[in-house]
């Protein structure tokens, strides 16, 4: 039996069909603006209008009323308002009827009063939908406060109208591009002529107006993401704590390398950096997680840099994730949502300044290359050269990323995608602390020798995605990528501790090594019922193989005085092989998920994966090979005791190989994660949603030194994390946005043989909070005007506990940041301050020797320009 979600008469579904793409981006684009049910205005209006004018039965039978009936009727009027809320609700216009005629070129849209002149209608543009709000209007239909009809015609995926505080909104959505819409008042009614197109001009006629907004969203909550289940569902019904870090946080916060922005989540904190350089690897929920996903695959690794040019949104799950994506650290993932192909001519330039030498042009550009708009494009380009408030430091990068998209049908799409990023940075391993663990140096002081670095990277992605609907309930979806890292060259490294707590050894390297991520998916997506239970049902598969090859030549070089160096050092000419690596991983997975409607506040979601991984290593001529089977499960449940409020709980499990052989020769088993998760999301209205949710993570298998031969391991190890969090993001008035987040994080070694238990685990900070703001001046001569403001909060973190001084730690910080703009037609021109106050402070370390200072006081302003 079909579904019946999306039949006339009712709400919007909480998940949509799939008669086309566009039709779940639109219905998407329609629920996200009609947001929440309102609550149906005060009738009084209604009352007068219904009482003082006879209906259409009574005037066939009477002319008119007689005195008698008329006093009669007066006394069933509403007392005067005593209130100005009452008096205004008095005052609005009742829409009772709304007819939808199809025609030629569209439709046309009737609304009908029950007595009064419509007011002017003003309308906009977002994505597909065309929106058109009625001021001083209520809904008051037999239905209810709202109305909706699914594909009404050819062209119009969906039209919604809904009573709200202010009035009435009408969402009309097109399946490939914004409707356009004629509009005329005939006294007591309202009619559009809506036609399929691409509103792409700005024009007023009596009263309307309709602008194409293009890539412009000025929107911080995201009401949806795909990344915690590879669907389309509604963040309130899916048991897990997830954020969005939509496009405009980045550009509020001038975000150019992404680990900043993951700032505004609570609990994340930085693990390591590779070189200086963006690369790196996060902690969240207290375990490191060396790779990041871009559009669901695998992408980034420690060694990888994630440019921001083409980034549309971050979206952040915590906990496990094996069940969606195989071998992941129980913390959680990072998924980067790239920007995709625009049915509508789109070009953009901007220009990034700033100190310590900063520069960086970007150029964003996307449209139709043919004019049925079946094959669609976009083009990111960004190059960036920077200096450092490190000595001798300085960066140059180019990054292209382009985008093809063809709609072979209604149904059908098959998008291609790529991506080239070639960075030329100076190799900086930071700082170090004394044998006390205190931390003495001069942020600005390079302990390397700045003449031997000729380090490079380079990155290429390719990928595909193929999506077909059979129908309206179920639909295919096929995709692939390859990620690739070429890096090189030679650099001064770290060669051992300090001697005498002044010299650092060091060593001339030069290495050459590559990482490789295959991944292919296929996927089916169907919605049926099971007598009144609605299900959303998720079949795939996926092949992911890691590779990875290293080789490393150094030679010794002369230690340097980190108090007073002396950078003109003899250059060795005669390098020794180090070592050399080569892995190779394979994973196949299988995994099922159910989201299941028990009632209309009440979803489960119950899921497993079948993981079979087979790995490969050889480490400077020992090989180790194994194949491990895992099963990893999920299961969640989501009530809503009131419709804006979510409560939920959820169990789930992670699953990481692990390479090596014990003493006794046997293979060691994989690290697992288990968590127990419960939560609450309350979603205030469709601009402002709060998530609160407390945590018990632990990781099982952990390798520690065999007691017995310390030349071997054993897995006996135990660490856990458990922990409060809280984030909120949104528009608290209008032009008013915060995305705020506190987050408590308890990490410790629960047990181990050599490492002390209830040491707290390495770069963990034990408390994160953040807040960011921004207000824009919505009228007047200043209208556009804005401001921004930010506080970085991040607890002391900890070295690592055996091998680190017990003294060694970073402290804490507060780090202020602002912002001020101003966006004027397609102008935008902005000016941001990091570290507002100049504070000292370091973002992260790889022990006590290699320790990354923050930036100090720094200010970049950027000038962008959109048609």
């Amino acid at each position: 039996m079909g579904s019946q979600r999306g039949q006339k008469g009712q709400l919007f579904p909480k998940r949509k069909g799939f008669a086309s793409q566009s039709l779940i981006v639109g219905c998407v684009i329609g629920t996200a603006i009609t947001g929440i049910q309102p609550a149906k205005a005060q009738d009084s209006q209604g009352v007068i209008a219904g009482e003082a004018v006879a209906s259409q039965s009574q005037q066939e039978n009477s002319a008119y009323l007689v005195p008698e009936e008329a006093i009669n009727r007066l006394s069933e009027i509403d007392h005067p308002a005593s209130t100005v809320a009452e008096w205004i609700a008095q005052l609005q216009i009742e829409i009772t009827g709304v007819e939808l005629n199809p025609t030629e070129s569209g439709l046309e849209l009737v609304l009908t009063t029950a007595g009064g002149e419509l007011p002017p209608v003003s309308t906009s543009v977002v994505g597909n939908a065309l929106i058109a709000d009625i001021p001083n209007a209520v809904l008051s239909l037999p239905e209810g406060s709202e109305f909706q009809e699914i594909a009404p015609a050819e062209g119009i995926a969906a039209v919604a109208i809904s009573s709200r505080s202010d009035g009435v909104r009408i969402v009309i959505t097109g399946t490939n591009a914004p409707p356009v819409a004629d509009v005329r008042t005939d006294g007591r009614s309202l009619l559009l002529s809506v036609s399929t197109g691409a509103a792409t001009t700005t024009q007023t006629q009596e009263g309307l107006q309709i602008t194409a907004t293009g890539e412009q969203n000025n929107r911080y909550y995201t009401p949806e993401a795909s990344t915690a289940t590879r669907t389309d569902t509604p963040l309130r019904d899916i048991p897990a704590s997830i954020q969005v870090i939509p496009q405009q946080v980045l550009e509020d916060q001038g975000i150019v390398e992404y680990r900043d922005a993951l700032e505004n989540i609570g609990g994340i904190t930085l693990d390591g950096q590779y070189g200086g350089t963006d690369a790196g690897s996060i902690i969240i929920r207290g375990f490191s997680q060396d790779t990041n996903f871009r559009n669901g695959f695998r992408n980034n690794n420690f060694y990888s840099i994630a440019e921001t040019a083409n980034i549309q949104q971050i979206e952040v799950l915590r906990g496990p994730a094996s069940i969606l994506y195989g071998l992941t650290q129980p913390g959680g993932i990072v998924n980067i949502v790239t920007e995709q192909p625009l049915p509508d001519p789109y070009y953009s330039v901007e220009f990034t300044g700033g100190q310590f030498s900063f520069y960086r042009p970007e150029i964003d550009i996307s449209g139709p290359l043919t004019e049925d708009e079946d094959l669609l494009y976009r083009l990111n380009l960004a190059y960036q050269n920077s200096g450092s408030f490190r000595d001798f430091v300085n960066d140059e990068r180019f990054f292209i990323a382009p985008v093809l998209q063809w709609n072979l049908s209604d149904a059908t799409s098959l998008t291609l995608e790529g991506e080239y990023l070639y960075d030329n940075p100076v190799f900086d391993r930071g700082l170090t602390a004394l044998s006390d663990g205190s931390l003495v140096l001069p942020i600005d002081r390079f302990l390397g020798y700045p003449q031997l670095d000729e380090f490079f990277a380079e990155q290429y992605r390719i990928g595909y995605r193929f999506e077909h609907e059979f129908n309206e309930n179920w639909r295919f979806r096929n995709a692939g990528s390859i990620f690739s890292v070429w890096q090189g060259g030679r650099r001064a490294d770290n060669n051992g501790g300090l001697l005498d707590d002044r010299f650092m050894q060091r060593e001339l390297r030069d290495d050459a090594s590559r990482w490789e991520n295959y991944g292919i998916q296929a996927e089916v997506i169907g919605e049926f019922n099971t007598g009144a239970i609605a299900h959303q049902l998720l079949i795939g598969v996926d092949f992911s193989r890691f590779t990875n090859s290293y080789n490393s030549f150094s030679a010794d070089l002369t230690p340097l005085d980190i108090f007073n160096p002396n950078y003109d050092i003899p250059i060795p000419t005669d390098l020794q092989l180090r070592y050399y690596q080569t892995t190779l991983t394979n994973d196949f997975g299988i995994y099922v998920q159910d989201q299941i409607d028990l009632l209309d506040n009440l979803h489960l979601l119950v899921g497993g994966r079948l993981d079979f991984a087979d790995q490969f290593q050889n480490f400077a001529g020992t090989i180790s090979e194994q194949s491990d089977t895992a099963f990893s499960p999920r299961l969640g449940i989501v009530y809503q005791p009131i419709e804006p409020l979510s409560l939920y709980a959820s169990f789930s499990r992670s699953f990481l190989p692990v390479v090596g052989r014990s003493a006794s020769g046997e293979a060691f088993d994989p690290e697992r994660g288990t968590q127990y998760e419960v939560g609450v999301r309350a979603d205030i209205n469709e601009n402002i949603s709060f998530t609160l949710a407390a945590y018990h993570l632990t990781k099982t298998n952990v390798l520690t030194n065999d007691p017995d031969d310390p030349d071997f391991s054993i897995q006996v190890g135990e660490q856990r994390s458990q922990g409060i969090e809280f984030n909120a993001i949104g528009e608290i008035l209008p032009g008013w946005n915060v995305i705020a987040s506190y987050a408590y994080t308890d990490a410790e070694i629960t047990e181990d043989n050599t490492l002390p238990e209830g040491s707290r685990l390495a770069n963990v900070a034990e408390h994160t909070a953040s807040v960011w703001t921004t207000y824009e001046i919505q009228e007047g001569n200043l209208q556009g005007l804005g401001f921004g403001f930010g506080l970085f909060f991040v607890d002391d973190r900890p070295g690592y506990a055996g091998f680190d001084p017990p003294e060694f730690e970073l402290p804490s910080f507060v780090r202020a940041d602002a912002a001020v703009y101003y966006r004027r037609d397609n102008w935008r021109a902005q000016l941001n301050v990091e570290n507002l106050f100049d504070v000292e402070y370091y973002e992260t370390h790889q022990g006590s020797d290699i320790v990354y200072p923050g930036a100090p006081f720094n200010v970049r302003a950027s000038i962008s320009y959109t048609f």
